[in-house]
């Protein structure tokens, strides 16, 4: 049985390896067996546990508090040195068996995003592994995430266009360039390559699955929480739900104090409700008090986690629920094919490409593949509204009843 997992991000500094830590020693103290595990570069997750965390899942000291709880840090660059090497090294040598210049062949295997691919399937593996109740993943900033968490898509979408299309006829070049041998290795390194986009495509279905959640970390200030809503827009666009917001560092409210300081609080807190409730649409964002001190090692973190879920269940999630796509009919022979989109201001373009809808969002692209009721449709219109885009869809006289 797979584990549940969790997902921290947001815009560097915001406090997101905090409250990811403070998640995992709640949901441990509450009887789960919990992983925290830390992909962000920073390496701060250590730093927030008050202990050295390595590629290997360890035990964190403070069993009477936290219950069972484990921590690890990714090491990118190791598994990069395990997981990849072998198969760059074949592909460099059917490359240079075909031909091509040694320099030239090794600049061609060089693959943008390995290092962060590799830390995703490290997650997948641990949630997979049967051992934990959650996994909680300190992901890096916002940026990073989005890139990270695109990458499965982006790669087998790659890999199904170069394999199976292509081995024949890299294979029959090779058998007419190089002999056998290159043949041979060329297989191995397909077949490689073919087991590596099946496992993507378990990557991708494990980030869609309900087991996943999102968790949204920000401070209450404009910029930020607009960077918020462009992420839930962008996750949303690869089929990922975001299940919660939090908001951190809000200050606490003066009351009837009077002075300097007091004005300030009451200033700044009126500022940060202000943000808080633009944000209401993207469900109950959860708030964490600004504390005076920095919240470290097992008492602290737990005290945390205590304002933040205020005795709920931290799998509990608080964004809308209902499915990222949805298609209704809404008239006679008329359909709306429905995508759960927090666009707001942003730049929005949409075009038919074939069996596909292309959504573009700030300069980001989705292909939605159309269900097959409306392949056989044209695009009416669309439209914003309060459940997101609504794509308006009609029958196409020349395809409707073949």
């Amino acid at each position: 049985m797979s584990a549940r997992l969790l997902l921290f991000t947001g815009k560097g500094g915001v406090g997101k390896t905090t409250l990811a830590a403070a998640t995992a020693a709640a949901l441990a103290a509450g009887g789960r067996k919990t992983l925290v595990v830390s992909t962000d570069p920073a390496h701060s997750l250590g730093d927030a546990l008050g202990v050295p965390l390595s590629g290997q899942a360890a035990e964190v000291d403070g069993a009477d508090l936290f219950g069972s709880l484990h921590a690890a840090q990714v090491d990118p660059r190791a598994l990069v040195d395990e997981a990849w090497r072998d198969l760059r090294g074949h592909l460099r040598t059917v490359l240079a068996g075909a031909g091509v210049d040694e320099l030239d062949a090794e600049e061609l295997t060089v693959l943008p995003g390995v290092e962060e691919l590799l830390a995703l399937t490290e997650v997948q593996r641990l949630v997979r592994a049967g051992t934990w109740d959650v996994v909680v993943v300190d992901c890096g900033p916002t940026a990073e995430t989005l890139r990270l968490l695109a990458l499965p898509e982006a790669f087998a979408s790659y890999l199904e266009r170069l394999f199976p299309t292509h081995r024949r006829v890299v294979r029959g070049l090779l058998a007419g360039v190089a002999g056998s041998g290159s043949v041979e290795r060329w297989d191995a390194t397909a077949d490689a390559l073919g087991r590596l986009a099946e496992n993507l495509d378990q990557l991708r279905a494990l980030l869609a699955s309900p087991d996943t959640g999102v968790r949204l970390v920000l401070t209450p200030e404009r910029v930020v929480a607009a960077e918020t809503r462009r992420t839930v827009t962008a996750l949303a666009l690869q089929g990922i739900r975001v299940d919660g917001v939090v908001a951190n560092r809000v200050v606490p409210h003066p009351g009837a104090g009077a002075g300097p300081a007091a004005d300030w609080l009451r200033t700044r807190r009126a500022e940060q409700d202000a943000v808080l409730a633009e944000l209401a649409d993207l469900g109950e964002v959860r708030a964490v008090e600004h504390r005076a001190a920095e919240p470290v090692g097992p008492a602290a973190l737990l005290d945390v986690a205590e304002g933040l879920y205020r005795g709920r269940d931290p799998l509990e999630g608080t964004a809308p629920g209902g499915p990222l796509l949805a298609v209704e009919r809404t008239g006679d022979l008329e359909y709306t094919l429905r995508l759960a989109l927090r666009v707001g201001d942003s730049d929005l373009d949409l075009a038919r490409v074939g069996d596909e809808l292309a959504v573009t969002v700030d300069g980001r692209r989705k292909l939605v593949a159309l269900p097959s009721l409306l392949k056989r449709c044209a695009v009416t219109g669309a439209e914003l509204d309060d459940t997101g885009l609504a794509v308006r869809f009609a029958p196409d006289p020349e395809l409707w009843m073949r």
